[in-house]
């Protein structure tokens, strides 16, 4: 029996991003990719960045004497 994968439609990529570089910017990236083996330079400049955001929000995350509760996992169909 072959087991199927079922992905749930709000994980699934289909928002495309496009990302300008210049030629010392790209060979630095290519450079980058060649030395540490990274095949897909896509999932790797996804996680990058992902991980920069993420950091950057647990850096300045409110404190308890903050007003609000963010949440950076709300549905965008569910905030007002």
């Amino acid at each position: 029996m072959r087991r199927l994968k079922v992905k749930d439609d709000k994980l699934k990529r289909s928002i495309r991003l496009t990302v300008m570089l210049n030629n010392r910017e790209l060979r630095a990236l290519n450079l980058y990719c060649q030395r540490f083996r990274i095949k897909n330079r896509s999932s790797f400049m996804r996680e990058t960045i992902v991980t920069a955001i993420l950091k950057r929000f647990d850096e300045e995350s409110p404190s308890l004497w903050e007003e609000g509760d963010p949440n950076l996992f709300n549905d965008e169909s569910q905030q007002t």
